[in-house]
């Protein structure tokens, strides 16, 4: 059992014939993933990298039994791919476009809830099972079969941090990347309980940074329901007030969403926090050793 995706994922990439669609298929096909259908309306009957391309996710899910979707569509064209995925059955869109207008993803996250679709992202490096399937962009080298989980807000502090683990001889039963805009579709709380019922998960990485309260929001749900040791990461510590760091969600505003509250709010729940990324892995087999997992 792994989280979200498994050997049994058939993905759909919407936006296969552009740039990033058709590299990253090439990456996910690598990494193992069934990589069955591609969408681009007009292109259908084509193929990508051996990949069959349709006009619509309708098709694709009824000729190849698609379950996943990848978006990779400009994002002034994501909410309806979005919609046009949702509406064909699937349930679970990795939305790895970046600058998704706000009000967009608003009615994206309603109507998914509203229909049973599962969003991570948007801009966001997606998910990975290794030796499973990986529905995203992370960078497949970075990969290591293992029993840790990985859920993050960042996507190269999520690169860094998974390829540190790999580095001491551990390795990852799944890595989420949550996406860091404002709104996304799947939060610390939402991605916290699937990792918390999957068996081949020891133990939680958590990778935070500024801005919101979805770490603090983390943290009471850590320490009220969840049983396995947390190591976290909060970047932005030295960020002043008002000033966006990366992601359209990491600023700090009147006092809000700082760094120190948010490392706070974890080490009272129980979780071991890090003063830096690359001391995480470190953290993480001291913990597994104290838990005996090691």
């Amino acid at each position: 059992m792994t989280v979200l995706v498994d050997s049994d994922t058939r993905v759909v990439v919407q936006g296969i014939t552009g740039h990033q669609g058709t590299v990253h298929t090439v990456q996910m096909k690598l990494f193992g993933t069934q990589v069955v259908a591609g969408v681009t309306p007009g292109k259908g009957g084509a193929q990508v990298e051996g990949v069959p391309v349709f006009n619509s996710v309708a098709d694709a899910v009824a000729k190849t039994g698609a379950n996943v979707s990848v978006i990779f569509v400009p994002a002034p064209f994501a909410r309806d791919a979005f919609v046009e995925a949702t509406d064909a059955g699937i349930r679970l869109a990795v939305i790895v476009t970046e600058h998704i207008p706000f009000h967009d993803m608003l009615t994206m996250f309603h109507y998914g809830r509203l229909r049973g679709t599962r969003i991570i992202g948007p801009n966001c490096p997606g998910v990975a099972a290794p030796g499973k399937a990986k529905a995203g962009i992370i960078p497949n080298v970075v990969f290591r079969p293992g029993r840790v989980g990985v859920v993050s807000r960042s996507g190269t502090l999520t690169y860094e941090i998974v390829n540190g683990i790999k580095e001491v001889g551990l390795g990852q039963s799944t890595c989420i990347g949550l996406g860091g805009d404002p709104v996304v579709g799947t939060s610390f709380v939402d991605a916290l309980p699937l990792f918390e019922q999957d068996p081949e998960t020891d133990l939680v990485v958590l990778v935070g940074e500024i801005g919101g309260t979805a770490e603090e929001e983390a943290a009471e749900y850590i320490h009220q329901h969840f049983s396995k040791p947390v190591v976290a990461y909060i970047a932005g510590r030295s960020a002043p007030e008002g000033k966006r760091m990366g992601h359209a969600g990491a600023i700090i505003a009147r006092g809000r969403g700082t760094a120190a509250s948010k490392r706070s709010a974890l080490m009272q729940a129980g979780a071991t926090v890090a003063d830096f990324p690359y001391d995480v892995p470190a953290l993480v087999a001291q913990r597994l050793r104290e838990a005996g997992n090691r």
